[in-house]
């Protein structure tokens, strides 16, 4: 099973939804990078569930437990473990689904793979894992202070209702002021009220969460098989629930000429830059220092509160209906995991970039 990520910073991840704990093996981490747990924490609130009126309700602290690779503040070289405690499962909550495929989960592929399957919560297949990635990606948040990088997220939709305003003219500090996590307060109160009217059906709806990089270094990434997009598409399709990933103009650039799609190359103030960013701030597969920013799109979460047609082990035909505590609209609490699989990419590959100097990791001008 690929239960590992990354190449020089890799991390590799335990645990199901429903064990007594998941975690996660940082390998690679340099040695001498300020470690700050309660740096940790407040990215695991950001993530974990009961935050909310329109999250799931299970409630769990979250609180990570570093076992190894930090001493006096600082790591030390060593892998980093961090252990976190699952503490409110109701296992009881499905029963119903013991021997049932639930439709658009991994029950199905899961257990025709393996042959037995973790139906408490999915188990190794729920998105509960994902509070791993975001430790981790934390602690790869702390690498890339050293050289400067800045890595945001924020909700960009939710069902029809889409910001469109560019990355640039909002604010992207207020997407933590409200609970849809949307940085343009009037779209965010349009996105909770139909989050609220959605749950009240028993239904779900979808929406994208976009993310910026900045402040980036030029020269990230290989031209081949190792692209820098290549690899954050990797990571976000890696993530529970995504259908679909888009950096720079995406597909709105094949609407485009030519001659307005291409970002001619300037300098300014003795710096090389371009007049606009439609390539997203990666050409050729390596980063050439503009921002970074991309959209990963989220399907609705397939556990219902309304009747389903689905299947049973035996192969009969059988009527199943969610029970448990769900999230309406997964985008709110998605936002700190698309920046944790971010910051674990571009941490990798500042890494490979850097790796004959790993010690001298400085900020980047």
């Amino acid at each position: 099973m690929s239960n590992s990520f990354g190449q020089l910073f890799r991390i590799t991840t335990f645990g199901e939804s429903h064990g007594k704990s998941i975690g996660v093996i940082i390998d690679g981490c340099p040695a001498g990078i300020d470690f700050n747990l309660d740096f940790i924490v407040s990215e695991l609130n950001r993530r974990r569930p009961g935050q909310s009126s329109i999250t799931s309700q299970r409630k769990e602290d979250d609180y990570p437990e570093v076992l190894s690779g930090v001493y006096e503040g600082k790591t030390t070289g060593a892998p980093v473990c961090i252990v976190i405690a699952n503490k409110d499962q109701k296992s009881a909550d499905y029963a119903h689904i013991a021997s049932q495929f639930r439709p658009s989960h991994a029950d199905y592929t899961y257990f025709i793979k393996y042959g037995t399957r973790d139906f408490r919560g999915g188990g190794r297949s729920s998105a509960r894992e994902t509070a791993n990635w975001v430790a981790a990606g934390a602690v790869a948040k702390m690498l890339l202070k050293r050289v400067g990088i800045h890595i945001t997220a924020y909700v960009s939709s939710v069902g029809d209702i889409v910001l469109k305003k560019n990355y640039k003219v909002l604010n992207l500090s207020e997407a933590e002021q409200n609970i849809v996590r949307c940085p343009d307060p009037a779209s965010a109160d349009q996105m909770i009220e139909l989050i609220k009217k959605i749950r009240k059906q028993g239904d779900t709806i979808g929406g994208v969460v976009s993310c910026v990089a900045e402040n980036m270094i030029p020269g990230l990434g290989e031209p081949v098989f190792n692209k820098l997009h290549a690899a954050l598409g990797h990571a976000m399709m890696s993530i529970n629930a995504v259908k679909g990933f888009e950096y720079g103009s995406g597909f709105a650039g094949t609407k485009m000429k030519g001659s307005q799609h291409n970002d001619q190359i300037i300098s300014e103030k003795g710096k090389v830059t371009t007049r606009t960013n439609f390539s997203g701030g990666i050409q050729g597969g390596i980063s050439n220092g503009a921002d970074i920013y991309f959209n990963v799109a989220f399907k609705p979460v397939a556990t219902l509160m309304i009747d389903q047609e689905s299947l049973n082990e035996a192969g009969e035909q059988v009527i199943i209906q969610g029970k448990g505590r769900h999230d309406p609209c997964v985008v709110p609490r998605a936002v700190p995991i698309v920046e944790a699989m971010a910051a674990l990419v571009i941490a990798d590959f500042v890494m490979i970039s850097q790796s004959t100097k790993l010690g001298a990791l400085s900020d980047h001008k």
